[in-house]
């Protein structure tokens, strides 16, 4: 199943909330999404209620004792599993380097640990390219890059596509991305004018599913709840599920019999 990085070096253009919102979506539908939370500001983990207060029962353990990913797996209140951060994270550049050694740990863990079979894994990475986006890219075989609709998240889009295409010189394979626009107002024309110009430069790897600006999608981690639990009939729940199922027609995330995937073994058991 994809390993999705949700990733911009831009902070503000709804990675988290994408990441959230995308999670509950999958698993509503039976897919059983692992999220790992890469961002040392925590925020995934505390909506998903699985904070923790001891950096040793989060990922950042797994960096710095070789913790196994599967003794991390917290349940998530919308019913997904989740790997949590915590603000240790952000040592990790400092403390380890940035190494193939680093770089290489989590993929090599996910895949070890058989992390990914049968179900979706979503990485929330945090904005500044270091060992951690570093390391979620390198451990996905998909990138999604949310972009809110204002002129400096489409300069952060041309930061991002210079820092996928270095990476691909070292991965030797061109990375499957996605662009997805967020904070998307319909009243605004530059709202249109971005969305656009966005679909002239990158074509058909632009999402045509936009993520409208919406109070429910804005208000619903105050109650640490996704956007389905808190308002299932929000424009925003609407357009969540619309992105997942046009992921998943577009073959970016792969099709499953949700009755299949229902009776997949939990990761560890």
């Amino acid at each position: 199943m994809a390993k999705i990085a949700i990733f911009n070096q831009k902070g503000g253009v709804g990675k988290t909330t994408t990441s959230l919102n995308l999670c509950a979506a999958l698993a509503r539908q039976g897919y059983n999404p692992l999220s790992i939370d890469l961002d040392p500001q925590a925020h995934l983990s505390y909506v998903c209620g699985a904070r923790v207060d001891n950096p040793e029962d989060s990922v950042f353990s797994f960096f710095d004792q070789a913790k196994p990913l599967t003794q991390l797996i917290r349940p998530a209140h919308g019913g997904w599993l989740v790997i949590p951060a915590h603000f240790e994270l952000s040592k990790v550049d400092t403390k380890f380097g940035k190494g193939p050694n680093v770089l290489n740990r989590l993929n090599l863990g996910i895949v070890k640990e058989n992390l990914n079979t049968g179900r979706p894994i979503l990485i929330d990475c945090c904005p500044m390219l270091g060992v951690l986006s570093l390391s979620a890219i390198l451990a996905s075989d998909r990138v999604l890059i949310p972009v809110s609709t204002d002129y400096l998240a489409v300069q952060g889009v041309i930061a991002v596509e210079k820092t996928l295409r270095a990476l691909e010189h070292v991965l030797k394979r061109r990375v499957n991305r996605r662009y997805v626009v967020t904070r998307f107002d319909s009243r605004r024309k530059m709202s249109h004018d971005i969305f656009s110009s966005l679909k002239d430069r990158y074509g058909d790897e632009i999402c045509s599913t936009r993520i409208s600006e919406n109070v429910a999608v804005a208000e619903s981690p105050a109650s640490e709840k996704d956007v389905f639990s808190h308002a299932p009939g929000s424009r925003g729940a609407a357009d969540y599920d619309a992105l997942m199922r046009e992921l998943i027609e577009t073959g970016f995330i792969e099709s499953r019999d949700p009755a299949d995937v229902a009776t997949d073994a939990q990761p560890g058991e």
